[in-house]
C-alpha cells in the first residue's frame, strides 16, 4: 500500500501538472526515482526517453495525469517531485536563494535587482527545508542552467533542469508553498535579469571563456573529475567531488550532474546517488572545508 508522503507527492505533482508544468516522481534524496533502463550497459546511452521506458530523469516529465501516474507506480518508494524547467509553454526559470554556507541569496538578489533598476515582480515561491526559497518565473524561451553565476547564493535552473515541487519530502525536510503565493500568476522574468541569465552569443563566448564566474569552472571541473575516472577509482573520485561541492555550498544543485557524470563511466545510478549521498551527510555533520582545488587526485578502490 502506498505511503502517506507518496501519496501527497502525487498529489501535489498533479496540481502543479495541471498548471502546464511537466513533472516526474523524485526519491527523498531529490535525485529522479526511477532507476534508468540503461544502467547495466557498458556505456550510458544518450537516449532521453526515446526508448519508451521511464528512467530518463527530467525527461520522463509530463503533464499529462495519466502519465504522471504510471511514472508514480513504477516508484512508490517516491516521496517528491521534479518540475522540469525551460520546457514549453511556460519556460520556467526557477532562482534558487540558498542560505547556506553564509550565502544570502534572497539579499543578493535584492541587491541585484537595485543595482540593475528592476523590480522583483510577485510570483509563485517555494520554501526549502534549509530556509531557502524557489521563485518561480517564465521566459520566452530556455535559458541555461547556472551555479552562482548571478552572485554568490543564487542559483538559476533553466533547460534541463528541475526544481524539487512543493509538497515533496525530502531527507531534509519538506518543499511547502510559501503562504498567499499559491494563487499567483508565473510572473515573467524582468528583462533586465532576462539578459543576465541568456548566454553570450559565440563571439562573446569565445572572447569571455576564461571569465566564467568561479563558481561555474569550479563546478564545471568536479564534473570532468568524474568524467576522467578510471576504473578502479570511479566510486572514490565521485565521493571526493560530491565533498567538494558539498563543501562550496553548491552540492545538491550539483548532484544531479555529478551522478549523470558517473553513470556515464559505468557505475549504476543507484551507486552513483547513493555515493553523492552519503558525501552529502558527511559535509553536513562536520565544518564546511575551505576550497575545490584538489592537492593530488585522490586514489581508492570501487565498492
Amino acid at each position: 500500500m502506498p505511503r502517506p508522503d507518496h501519496i501527497r507527492a502525487l498529489h501535489a505533482a498533479l496540481l502543479t501538472a495541471a498548471r502546464g508544468l511537466p513533472v516526474f516522481p523524485l526519491s527523498r534524496t531529490k535525485l529522479p526515482a526511477i532507476r534508468s533502463p540503461h544502467r547495466d550497459e557498458p556505456r550510458a546511452a544518450d537516449c532521453r526517453g526515446e526508448c519508451g521506458r521511464p528512467g530518463h530523469g527530467v525527461h520522463d516529465a509530463s503533464t499529462d495525469p495519466a502519465v504522471i501516474r504510471a511514472l508514480f507506480a513504477v516508484a512508490p518508494w517516491a516521496t517528491g517531485y521534479g518540475v522540469a524547467c525551460g520546457t514549453a509553454p511556460h519556460f520556467l526559470v526557477g532562482l534558487d536563494l540558498d542560505v547556506k554556507h553564509g550565502a544570502d541569496g534572497a539579499a543578493a538578489l535584492a541587491a541585484l535587482a537595485e543595482s540593475r533598476r528592476f523590480a522583483l515582480p510577485e510570483t509563485v515561491c517555494v520554501r526549502t527545508p534549509s530556509g531557502g526559497r524557489h521563485l518561480w518565473l517564465t521566459a520566452p524561451g530556455p535559458v541555461p542552467n547556472s551555479v552562482g553565476r548571478l552572485a554568490p547564493g543564487i542559483d538559476v535552473r533553466g533547460a534541463g533542469g528541475y526544481l524539487v515541487g512543493p509538497g515533496s519530502r525530502t531527507v531534509a525536510g519538506h518543499y511547502l508553498l510559501e503562504p498567499g503565493t499559491r494563487q499567483h500568476r508565473f510572473a515573467a522574468v524582468p528583462p533586465e535579469l532576462l539578459a543576465l541569465l541568456e548566454p553570450p552569443s559565440a563571439p562573446q563566448e569565445a572572447r569571455h571563456r576564461g571569465s566564467r564566474h568561479p563558481a561555474e569552472r569550479r563546478a564545471s571541473a568536479l564534473v570532468r573529475f568524474v568524467l576522467d575516472s578510471r576504473e578502479g577509482e570511479r566510486n572514490g573520485r565521485l565521493f571526493w567531488a560530491a565533498c567538494r561541492a558539498y563543501d562550496a555550498g553548491v552540492g545538491d544543485a550539483l548532484a544531479p550532474a555529478l551522478v549523470t557524470a558517473a553513470v556515464h563511466i559505468g557505475l549504476s545510478e543507484r551507486e552513483a546517488a547513493a555515493t553523492v549521498a552519503s558525501a552529502g551527510r558527511l559535509r553536513a555533520s562536520m565544518v564546511p572545508g575551505a576550497g575545490l582545488e584538489p592537492a593530488r587526485p585522490p586514489r581508492g578502490s570501487e565498492v
